[in-house]
């Protein structure tokens, strides 16, 4: 896997896809030496599963753990430290990870950690010990909306790595300036995306957007470069992309996306709940896939539920049900014979959004 390629896979079985994902990936011969301590850290930020749209489903680590323990690494741990007021190890209970345990795979809360002040380029950070002990890191995050920033993905979820003194701290100097400074020193040597119902725009979750996809990377500013065009977004939208970037924590393009399988291989959309739900008014959807109504709804999340009414009377169509069919407005490649159509199998959100405002 080149440093700029993007692999992306659909599916709903989040363990298979980890899996399939590594091995097109040759995440063994990234890593290399079987005797290196590899981390895994997923987002965990409350202690609420991943069906909610906040955390990293399980079984996506289930996935890596069999496919390095079958590849002959052994020296495995799992690190993390949910948001400040939460508890980790609440968090790895209710989220699914305390199994890990019995499997010979170390559980370590960060809240509890000792730290090291670390010059991060010009920034002093407080980085908890275990994340500077780990030879190869695994960053697991979940492609989700956030209050403050907009977005959070791979840069972002290292953020967990940090003790909850520094994390107050963060929030006091906005966010977007540390968090580009701390990538400068913790590593991203691998990301595996959990997009599989991130939430439409609160990193505490409540309102997961199906996307049925994990999708990996090697650099976490590219990998975030996609993640905000998959929810509308324009990179600069999201201030510590450009400042890790302008960091040397990596580079915003081009990348190369390469899919696994097909969108289409997906099944149909669960349906979305909370503010998803009411966005859904406006679309007229038979068999869409996950991935593609994702983007259609975080595309409509962005025109907002006043502008949206006064601009859509007529429902947009998306789905399979619309091959070889006629109409007005429709999104995917499913909707190529309607007189406006968005191209794609599936367009990212940004597409969507800039087709919608034509």
């Amino acid at each position: 896997m080149n440093k700029n390629d993007i692999l992306t896979i659909y599916g709903t079985d989040p363990e298979e896809m980890a899996k399939k994902i590594a091995e097109e990936a040759n995440l063994a011969g990234l890593i290399g030496d079987r005797n290196k301590l590899i981390g895994l850290k997923p987002n965990l930020v409350v202690a609420r599963p991943a069906s909610g749209g906040a955390t990293t489903h399980p079984e996506i680590a289930a996935g890596l753990i069999d496919y390095l323990k079958s590849n002959g690494f052994k020296n495995i741990v799992i690190l993390e430290g949910s948001w400040v007021g939460d508890s980790t190890a609440r968090a790895f209970s209710a989220c699914g990870y305390s199994g890990f345990e019995k499997q010979g795979i170390k559980l370590i809360d960060t809240q509890k950690d000792s730290t090291r002040v670390m010059d991060c380029k010009g920034e002093k950070i407080e980085i908890c010990s275990s994340a500077l002990s780990i030879d190869f890191m695994i960053n697991l995050p979940v492609l989700k909306g956030h209050c403050q920033t907009l977005l959070t993905c791979a840069l972002k979820n290292n953020k967990g790595l940090i003790s909850d003194r520094e994390k107050r701290r963060f929030h006091s100097l906005g966010l977007h300036v540390p968090i580009a400074h701390l990538n400068t020193v913790i590593k991203n040597d691998f990301i595996l995306v959990d997009g599989i119902c991130g939430d439409l725009d609160f990193e505490e979750g409540g309102n997961p957007v199906f996307g049925g996809r994990l999708f990996a990377a090697r650099d976490p500013v590219l990998c975030d470069t996609f993640a905000a065009e998959l929810m509308a977004y324009k990179p600069e939208d999201i201030p510590y992309i450009g400042l890790a970037e302008k960091l040397g924590v990596g580079k915003s393009g081009p990348y190369v996306l390469r899919e696994l399988n097909k969108n289409s291989d997906a099944p149909p959309s669960p349906k979305p709940g909370g503010k998803a739900q009411k966005l859904s008014t406006f679309i007229n959807e038979d068999s869409a896939c996950s991935a593609c109504y994702a983007s259609l709804i975080h595309a409509l999340s962005r025109i907002g539920m006043g502008k949206a009414q006064g601009r859509f009377q007529k429902k947009i169509c998306i789905g399979q049900g619309f091959k070889s069919k006629k109409g007005n407005t429709g999104i995917g490649n499913c909707t190529s014979g309607f007189a406006n159509s968005c191209k794609g199998c599936p367009p990212t959100a940004m597409e969507v959004l800039e087709f919608l405002n034509m």
